[in-house]
């Protein structure tokens, strides 16, 4: 929600959809859920979720419409990259994107990871670049790998912690760029 109300001060018309319907992952351990969460959770859903949305700013006359996706969130934005639904996407530390999903993007597309992601490893974010470069050369791409950061580190991080605090802010306004960019 703070980076929305970031996004919204910045003269964007923001909407966060709810896409885990007040069943947010919580769990003290977890390997043991986190796959049960998953398959209650897909991410094909969070397509079907979005679309409402979109069409709500497109009913408003919003005509440039920009998604950001987040660890899970990741995913839903590439399958909507693939989509006339929208014109530009930033992904934060995405979870469950593949090289093969990444081949159908079809607008601008900035991928931000930290150095010590495991879930979008560094090496991982830019094969997602080279194969978009290869498979869609027209298509503009950028990644950044922000060092010492882990899974996470835009949205969940120590507020006392002035490098992790530093790394979040530069990430949020690397979004914003890349959305002023393409869709100002």
């Amino acid at each position: 929600r703070q980076i929305a109300d970031k996004v919204g001060a910045a003269g964007y018309y923001t909407l966060v959809p709810n896409y885990f319907k007040g069943d947010p992952f919580v769990s003290n351990d977890p390997k043991k859920l986190l796959k049960d969460w998953f398959k209650r959770h897909l991410p094909e859903k969070g397509i079907d979720d979005a679309k409402p949305l979109i069409q709500a700013l497109k009913s408003k006359g919003i005509t440039k419409i920009g998604a950001a996706g987040f660890c899970w969130g990741g995913k839903v934005t590439v399958d909507l990259t693939k989509t006339p639904d929208v014109q530009a996407a930033v992904l934060l530390h995405p979870t469950g994107v593949t090289v093969q999903d990444i081949e159908g993007v079809k607008v601008p597309i900035s991928f931000l990871g930290g150095q010590n992601d495991s879930s979008a490893s560094p090496s991982l974010l830019k094969q997602f670049e080279s194969a978009l470069k290869a498979k869609r050369p027209e298509v503009h791409s950028f990644v950044k790998i922000f060092p010492g950061a882990k899974h996470g580190w835009t949205t969940k991080y120590n507020d006392t912690d002035t490098a992790a605090v530093n790394r979040a802010a530069e990430a949020h306004k690397d979004l914003l760029n890349w959305f002023d960019m393409y869709l100002k």
